[in-house]
């Protein structure tokens, strides 16, 4: 069976659009830097188009850069509309509360954006929600900017579902306490704490509750259906190898690798039963792990930016040295030998 093709992932161009008007609001002519990226007027035009993350990533870096502005990210969420995120953000503007806001993007981010590393959740209670942003440790200049679009982002996006200006109750952020810090004063009721085990923003029962003044249920049916109706067709007709190659992006972290019991459990099948399955797909779990982590290494070097010990922790890998050592088996070349004729071939 031909393997899967891993990609990192990608979304909607629409936020592209945030990111131009956030240069712009630094006295900056967003075009030229657009140009460079190939996203003219005609493609940022183009229904469902996408920009992988890696690219946007490294679109985001070259805009701080221009701007000269570490905080961008906060920018874009503060300007960010919930257009840019397409027919899930069209379906959440017409929801009847901010609760149910909440609900959509989350349900519908597939819609909108995907990335190998996980997916964004909202996990309710008693006393409110959290809404959680999954890790895309580690942490670096191309991609700080993105948590904090994204935070910045849902608040201003829920802020447009209520008629006005929401803050979080708490807000958590995996990275390090930044020099720009200062820029998330007014997000949040308390201080942001920074360092934490997830990205996530907390709202209170009283914010989820806050009614849409403009939600039309007819129109709200609808395009909640014709969101359904798209997320079926993402999601139909996947092969075992498929579904367990998209569930180990997640459990690939951390020096570690995901045995065949944990993913068993994760697809709600009994060890044995998984590997009955896959025998009758010709394959194995060892074989669809190795394969994946091939396939991820090649695509993080040759599409990112991070350092070799970085890309062992993010596959699973014990050391640094022995992911080199399993690369040049799976190669016959060494990641950095790999990463040389990417550069000098792009």
């Amino acid at each position: 069976m031909k393997p899967v093709a891993i990609r990192l992932g990608d979304l909607s161009t629409g936020f592209v659009n945030c990111l131009a008007d956030a240069v712009r609001s630094y006295g900056y002519n967003p075009l030229p830097l657009l140009a460079e990226y190939g996203l003219d007027a005609a493609r940022l035009a183009q229904p469902l188009a996408r920009l992988s993350i890696p690219r946007y990533m490294r679109l985001g870096h070259a805009a701080i850069t221009l701007t000269g502005q570490p905080a961008l990210g906060l920018r874009m969420g503060q300007v960010s509309q919930l257009p840019h995120a397409g027919l899930a953000g069209v379906t959440a503007a017409q929801a009847p509360t901010v609760r149910e806001a909440a609900r959509t993007l989350i349900r519908f981010e597939p819609l909108y954006g995907s990335n190998y590393r996980g997916q964004s959740s909202l996990h309710e209670d008693a006393q409110g929600a959290w809404l959680r942003f999954y890790s895309i440790s580690p942490y670096n200049a191309y991609n700080r900017f993105v948590v904090d679009s994204i935070i910045a982002g849902w608040l201003q996006q829920l802020s447009c579902v209520a008629g006005q200006p929401l803050r979080s109750e708490h807000i958590d952020i995996e990275f390090d306490e930044p020099d720009y810090a200062l820029h998330y004063s007014g997000l949040s009721h308390a201080a942001v704490n920074f360092g934490a085990q997830t990205n996530q923003l907390r709202l209170n029962h009283a914010t989820l509750d806050l009614r849409n003044p403009v939600h039309c249920p007819s129109t709200w049916a609808h395009l909640l259906q014709l969101c359904e109706r798209e997320l079926e067709q993402m999601t139909r007709t996947r092969s075992l190898r498929e579904r367990i190659t998209q569930l180990l992006g997640p459990l690939l972290n951390g020096g570690q690798e995901p045995g065949l019991e944990e993913v068993a459990a994760r697809l709600k099948l009994p060890s044995w039963t998984l590997r009955r399955k896959l025998a009758e797909e010709g394959t194995q779990f060892r074989a669809i792990l190795n394969d994946t982590r091939r396939d991820l290494a090649m695509t993080y070097i040759r599409d990112t930016e991070l350092a070799f010990g970085e890309i062992a922790y993010l596959l699973g890998f014990a050391s640094a040295e022995a992911f080199q050592r399993a690369f040049k088996r799976w190669n016959a070349q060494t990641p950095g030998e790999y990463r040389r004729r990417q550069r000098q071939s792009a």
